[in-house]
């Protein structure tokens, strides 16, 4: 999962940006409204954390550009405890969820994981595929009730799958969303990592879709006819 971080105070920025690489996410930061505004823009993004006061462009144009723009990605906005109209004004916007400053890092990472949760399709903490069960608080993944020991790449793999359980996903969405901007990305290497996947968890549930990608499908359920998965 990726998540951009668009916050000025650049104590503030690398402490979001840590909490959540810590719990497994790949993150982009930016420290302006200008450039948060083109990243945004340009960058897929499994949810967004988004100032409201920022220097070059402020964070309200900036949610109402996206949104004009059709760029659909749950955004979490931050603002000043004492200016509920910035609460208003994000949400008549398109926010899906505000956070007033001064805050605990752990209630923001709480509501990143349920608006990914919620854009998914899935109300609980806790994603099941069969024998496999993803305990997004945690960020752990067990099989049949066995942990599985997982890189941090076969973590983003298989959480990315499992949020879109059903759906085929490129190659290319899975890069883009499993890489930061600034990783030399290459699409073969999700091959390799599926395959390491696959023996780890023991049981086949990750299935190539010819031409298109994987989907992770439960056991025993019929797949839908396949679609090209979206790269946003």
């Amino acid at each position: 999962m990726r998540i951009l971080v668009v916050e000025d105070d650049a104590h503030l920025n690398r402490q979001l940006s840590e909490a959540l690489k810590e719990n497994g996410y790949v993150v982009d930061q930016a420290f302006d409204g200008e450039e948060g505004h083109f990243l945004g823009d340009t960058e897929p993004y499994d949810a967004v954390i988004l100032d409201i006061g920022l220097p070059g462009m402020d964070g309200i144009t900036i949610l109402e550009n996206w949104r004009a723009n059709s760029r659909t990605m749950p955004v979490l906005i931050l603002t000043a405890r004492d200016r509920w109209s910035d609460k208003v004004a994000g949400i008549d916007a398109g926010a899906d969820d505000y956070v007033a400053k001064p805050f605990h890092v752990e209630e923001v990472l709480a509501r990143i994981r349920a608006l990914i949760r919620r854009a998914a399709g899935h109300a609980s903490s806790e994603i099941v595929c069969g024998p496999v069960r993803l305990d997004t608080k945690s960020s752990k993944a067990t099989v049949n009730g066995e942990a599985l020991k997982l890189t941090s790449h076969e973590f983003r793999l298989l959480s990315y799958l499992m949020h879109h359980m059903g759906e085929v996903v490129s190659r290319t969405a899975l890069v883009e969303h499993m890489y930061d901007q600034d990783f030399d990305r290459d699409s073969n290497t999700i091959e390799v990592f599926v395959g390491r996947l696959r023996k780890k968890m023991g049981v086949d549930l990750i299935e190539t879709v010819r031409g298109l990608g994987y989907r992770m499908q439960p056991p025993g359920e019929t797949a839908p006819a396949a679609k090209p998965g979206k790269s946003r």
